[in-house]
């Protein structure tokens, strides 16, 4: 019998990660920093970030391919508005590239990414930035507690 805890729904997760896009570029990384504590379930990653995660535990190292089916999905046009300039404050400079937060009706914060601007409208694109990307997704798994382990196979 092992006294080792693995990842499953519910565990209490302590972690480091680095994501790259396919030409090797970071797209984000804890090494360095603190590492990243969560909970499995709790939305803090994407879900088939998380699946990754399953039965793996304190000490692992694991290096993945995942796809943007899985990751963060594909690019949805109809999550790609057109604003009016003035719905921006008038002193704001606003750039391509520029990651702007809005605040939503149930007042969450979300990102979005200026595509264009000109006089009038400015683009704004909500898609995740890493939608449409396949991923390589590198974890050391530091500690694990908790979880609901699922029932053993008869």
């Amino acid at each position: 019998m092992t006294d080792e805890v693995a990842i499953y729904h519910g565990s209490e997760v302590l972690m480091h990660f680095t994501i790259f896009l396919e030409d090797g570029t970071v797209a984000e990384t804890t090494e360095g920093e603190e590492p990243l504590h969560f909970v499995m379930g709790d939305e803090t990653l994407a879900e088939g970030l998380e699946l990754a995660l399953f039965g793996l535990k304190a000490g692992d190292k694991q290096s993945l391919k995942i796809g943007p089916e899985t990751a963060y999905g594909y690019p949805e046009p109809n999550n790609i508005y057109s604003m009016a300039r003035t719905d921006f404050p008038e002193d704001m400079e606003l750039e391509r590239g520029m990651i702007v937060s809005f605040a939503i009706p149930d007042g969450e914060e979300f990102p979005g990414m200026i595509t264009e601007v000109d006089k009038k409208q400015v683009t704004v694109d909500f898609n995740h930035p890493l939608s449409g990307h396949e991923i390589l997704f590198e974890v050391e798994i530091l500690k694990v507690t908790g979880g609901e382990e699922p029932p053993a196979m008869q």
